[in-house]
């Protein structure tokens, strides 16, 4: 479980496309000290650290993962969002995230407003109904507020303190995005399916 608060940003040092694909990631987090086994969220996707050393972690990801997300583009270099799993007594900042990815949104526009960046991103219809104008959202790996809604997306604003803490200060138009939808949203949204039956 986690937050949708960004600790690190990690950097991909290797991948290695095999039976699963394994990538290598460099922090700045104690990683020594990271327990095999631990969940780490990696650009808003769940993954299980494999192996680790000073500076650096390993996960692997299977097809399914790399076909519902956007971990199928990580090359060496590319820069990533981290947060370690919630601890009991830790800070809920953001909102609850689980690490499981709804789908992949394109980033369709960006423009500045005051000092913060406008992000336009598209949405399918398959995950419209579960968006709403002040209902939070992650974006890979980000707890977001959603500020419209309309038929093309849906918009966001980023903060200048998200823009250096996250990878967002880097997006550009185009750039594909893990999504997860609020966990509320989900169970609201299908509360009201089985209304209808």
């Amino acid at each position: 479980m986690f937050t949708g608060i960004v600790t690190d940003i990690g950097r991909i040092e290797m991948v290695e496309p095999a039976g699963d694909t394994k990538f290598v990631v460099a922090s700045q987090y104690n990683c020594a000290l990271i327990a095999i086994g631990a969940s780490i969220c990696c650009s808003g996707v769940c993954l299980t650290v494999v192996d680790r050393a000073p500076g650096w972690f390993a996960v692997t990801a299977s097809a399914e993962t790399l076909a519902c997300s956007n971990l199928a583009g990580w090359r060496i270099g590319t820069a990533i969002n981290l947060e370690r799993a919630l601890k009991v007594g830790d800070e809920l900042g953001g909102h609850i995230v689980s690490g499981h990815v709804d789908g992949v949104v394109e980033i369709a526009g960006i423009r500045r407003e005051g000092d913060s960046l406008r992000f336009h991103f598209t949405l399918p219809d398959a995950l419209s109904p579960y968006i709403a104008s002040k209902g939070s959202v992650c974006l890979n790996g980000v707890s977001l507020t959603v500020n419209e809604v309309d038929d093309s997306g849906f918009g966001i604003n980023i903060i200048p303190h998200t823009q250096e803490m996250t990878t967002f200060g880097t997006a550009e138009v185009g750039d594909m995005v893990n999504l997860e939808i609020d966990v509320l949203a989900r169970y609201v949204a299908r509360l009201a399916q089985k209304e209808k039956l």
